[in-house]
């Protein structure tokens, strides 16, 4: 297998590097260690700040965020019998978007359907090899095969225990 840009981790991170590469005309292959119904599943984030909010507008994938999204210009901060509110809006001229991590997860996992991009589920024992050298490589296991995956880069969007925060200096 060969592709430009090898992104480890098909979580929303991940997903969103692939979908701005592939519409610059970057190749990508994301290999995710779980199924696609788990990473569709798992319940995190729920606030968008501004600059996500731009970036997945640069993707190409906002269009349910702007209709189903919540803008949100505060927060209140409380201790006790202090309550203080944050406005970010006055603070930054900026809001945050309520918009669940599930629900833009989904959208990207969508436009990157449509674009063709290959993106393989339950892969193990995933080791990146030569990451400082002209040319890299990932080897892991997909449906009980070992496989090699050449590539000019590797992207670790695997998470703080993932295996590209223990090999990417």
């Amino acid at each position: 297998m060969k592709t430009q840009v090898a992104i480890i981790g098909g979580g929303p991170s991940g997903m969103l590097l692939s979908q701005l590469l592939n519409r610059a005309g970057i190749a990508t292959t994301v290999l995710e260690r779980t199924s696609r119904a788990r990473v569709l599943s798992r319940i995190r984030a729920g606030v968008l700040e501004s600059g996500t909010v731009e970036m997945l507008r640069e993707a190409g994938v906002a269009d349910r965020l702007e209709r189903e999204g919540i803008p949100h210009d505060g927060c209140f901060l409380t201790d006790d019998d202090l309550m203080v509110r944050i406005n970010f809006k006055e603070l930054t001229g900026k809001s945050v978007m309520v918009f669940g991590q599930t629900e833009v997860t989904t959208d990207l996992y969508a436009a990157q359907d449509a674009m063709g991009t290959d993106v393989l589920h339950d892969v193990s024992d995933v080791e990146i090899h030569e990451v400082e050298g002209a040319t890299p490589f990932v080897t892991f296991q997909h449906e009980g095969h070992e496989k090699r995956l050449d590539c000019a880069y590797v992207a670790g969007c695997d998470g703080f225990h993932g295996v590209s925060r223990q090999t990417i200096p």
